[in-house]
């Protein structure tokens, strides 16, 4: 990722585009969708998100790297296990946001549209 962009609408400044799209990048995947599900709920070891997702360890790892990565989740040490839990101070609260725009339309056009 590069530290300053060429398009018209950043004029070669830092590039909160190439941002924007990793963050909704992160987002656009339902294997983490789930795990982001979960760690609502509360703090999670990847035992109990692979038993409440039904995803496969490799696929929980990668997913919950890649969230941790971009500020997701945060995770910390429980003797040889580490516990996830979703970033409480922007994540949690962007999430309310979203779930009300989903249920507000993305579910309503989506069962429209059947």
């Amino acid at each position: 990722m590069s530290d300053t962009c060429d398009c018209d609408l950043c004029k070669g400044s830092n590039c909160l585009c190439e941002g924007y799209a990793r963050f909704f990048g992160t987002l656009g995947n339902t294997n983490r969708m789930h795990i982001i599900k979960a760690l609502r709920t509360g703090e999670k070891s990847v035992s109990d998100i692979i038993q409440l997702t039904n995803l496969e360890q490799t696929c929980v790892s990668h997913c919950l790297r890649q969230l941790e990565e971009n500020g997701f989740v945060t995770s910390k040490r429980d003797g040889k296990f580490r516990i996830y839990s979703i970033n409480k101070e922007t994540i949690e609260p962007l999430m309310q946001l979203i779930d009300q725009h989903v249920h507000t339309h993305c579910i309503v056009e989506c069962c429209a549209k059947h």
